[in-house]
């Protein structure tokens, strides 16, 4: 990939992790506070972070809804994709409690990000939520 992936930091205690496993991926990555104006510079992604936050709380991180209308690919992990969602008019749902742990992932389409994974398979992965996705925005495939 030629440019740098930029990380949005909205408070995920894996932003580091994430920026590091993405050099590890030979790509340089570096991380911004959730509330910088856009400037994508030599830019080729953006992925947003996790955060302790609600999307649909009072006081949710500010952010500059500009960095979705870049033009460029955008990953949104945990918080992230909570508020690709509601921004972009999907339906965002609360859980009774708040989830912490192993968890599985069921690969629903092997394209895109999930390219090389077979339909139906279960991968292992940590969680850490309160909130869900109930309804994805206009647009939006579930992979």
């Amino acid at each position: 990939m030629k440019g740098k992936v930029i990380v949005l930091d909205f408070g995920s205690q894996y932003t580091q992790l994430i920026a590091r496993r993405t050099r590890e991926l030979g790509v340089y990555s570096e991380i911004i506070p959730c509330t910088s104006p856009v400037k994508i510079d030599d830019a080729a992604a953006i992925i947003l972070s996790g955060g302790p936050a609600s999307v649909t709380d009072e006081d949710a991180p500010k952010f500059d809804a500009g960095w979705l209308s870049t033009g460029l690919p955008l990953l949104g992990i945990c918080y992230g994709m909570h508020i690709l969602t509601h921004l972009g008019g999907g339906l965002m749902g609360r859980g009774a409690s708040r989830e912490y742990g192993a968890a599985d992932l069921t690969i629903e389409s092997s394209t895109g990000l999930f390219q090389g994974f077979a339909a139906g398979e279960r991968v292992p992965v940590w969680m850490s939520h309160g909130d869900h996705v109930e309804a994805l925005p206009e647009g939006f495939v579930r992979i």
